[in-house]
């Protein structure tokens, strides 16, 4: 019944021969985790007497997304019945393999478990393991398999150093980078080096626990040109405050708020020229005044402004605005996508700047701007206007354009010049 054709490249198989209890992986993107993953759950399903196993990702969206298929393509000898809508197989000795989600938490409790996989641990919080799967796999002493990309020096680092220090026999721990998958040609891990910071280099393909430093941006990163590039289309992303009231501007406490920022950028396949920055302690009639007088002077393709109560509360202003001006313009949502601020800035500006992706128009607002940037993060500084540019990346979109004047087409549509 377990007469599998496992098929793993030598790294994985080290981790699948390995026969300790708690085992933790930190490899790097492409590595060959949910392969891994995927066979181990079937095996340890297959091999077992009396409980199930679970596969558990951040979300349960992400489970599916994940590993529902892959595990249906490589078990598809040993599966009596998939359930798609609650995604649980049952393989031909009647055990189950669920999958699910750590955002749900309430749905992993009151079973005993054989065995468990906890992927990108450093998505999860810590109790979901200690409070809940933990205990699961008392009954038969069961085993765990934590995979993850590193995300810095959190919780899964925590476990990762606890199991390397092998003072606990029951854990070990393995650490692989993205060359260690000889399916995956050097040359593509390469290429993508060139395109990327190499902070996130190191931690999505080398899977390198190291923090952001303070040293994130360079100042020697930072270029400028006054000259608007003719190819592109304008965003606009907004970094909203608290509304200061008008008879309230000039007191000292004020002074310590945050500023509404707004990003104008012009996109292209070079990459970002961001034309101004407009910045202000303002209420919110002023605000929505400045964001549609952007939108009258740039025209942009979308708005994005941050989700939540005071997008809302902005919304009706502006609405009457557009009315009132008789130009509407799409705005979109900007989320905090579950990141912590940092590593939202660092994903989408540091690459950019490094590899000279980025450059910026001259204006009063460059010293502010150059500041936040070259000394981020700091606790003792604003990172408004920094935080506003990089929610353009959320909202972006590119034009791809081909010249075909020199080109020898026929026209098979007058109407649509296809």
């Amino acid at each position: 019944m377990t007469d599998l054709n496992v098929k793993l490249h030598d790294k994985q198989r080290e981790v699948f021969d390995d026969n300790h209890r708690f085992k933790i992986v930190a490899a790097g993107r492409r590595f060959g985790k949910s392969r891994l993953a995927a066979w181990l759950l079937l095996i340890e399903a297959l091999q077992s007497t009396s409980k199930d196993v679970f596969y558990v990702a951040p979300t349960y969206q992400q489970a599916r997304d994940i590993l529902w298929g892959l595990l249906k393509e490589l078990g598809h000898e040993v599966i009596k019945s998939a359930h798609e809508n609650t995604s649980v197989l049952t393989l031909v000795n009647n055990r189950k393999i669920y999958l699910k989600g750590a955002d749900r938490p309430d749905t992993l409790r009151g079973v005993g478990l054989c065995f468990c996989v906890i992927d990108e641990y450093a998505d999860i919080k810590p109790n979901v393991w200690e409070q809940i799967l933990r205990p699961a796999l008392a009954d038969v002493q069961g085993k765990a398999l934590f995979i993850g990309t590193p995300k810095g020096r959190n919780h899964f680092y925590d476990l990762y150093k606890y199991a390397e220090g092998n003072k606990d026999e029951e854990w070990t721990s393995f650490h692989y980078s993205s060359y260690d998958n000889p399916l995956i040609p050097a040359s593509e891990i390469d290429a993508a080096k060139r395109s990327m910071s190499s902070f996130a280099f190191r931690q999505e393909f080398l899977a390198s626990f190291e923090a952001a430093s303070r040293d994130i941006f360079k100042e020697e990163w930072i270029k400028y040109d006054e000259e608007e590039p003719k190819e592109g289309r304008y965003f606009i992303a907004v970094d909203l405050a608290g509304f200061v009231k008008v008879d309230k501007m000039a007191s000292a406490k004020n002074k310590q708020l945050d500023e509404t920022a707004i990003s104008i950028v012009k996109v292209n396949e070079e990459g970002w020229w961001v034309a101004e920055i407009k910045h202000g302690r303002w209420d919110i009639k002023e605000t929505c005044s400045q964001i549609m007088s952007a939108v009258l002077h740039y025209e942009p393709t979308a708005v994005g402004i941050e989700k939540g109560s005071l997008k809302n509360a902005a919304l009706p202003y502006l609405m009457d605005l557009m009315r009132k001006h008789n130009h509407y313009f799409r705005i979109d949502d900007c989320t905090h996508g579950n990141q912590k601020k940092t590593d939202r800035i660092v994903w989408a500006l540091q690459g950019r700047f490094e590899h000279e992706q980025v450059k910026l128009n001259y204006g009063d607002w460059n010293n502010e701007f150059v500041d936040q940037l070259v000394n981020f993060p700091n606790s003792q500084l604003h990172d408004d206007l920094i935080d506003s540019l990089a929610y353009i990346d959320q909202i972006q979109t590119v034009d791809y354009a081909m010249d075909y004047e020199d080109e020898e087409y026929e026209v098979l549509d007058l109407v649509a010049g296809y």
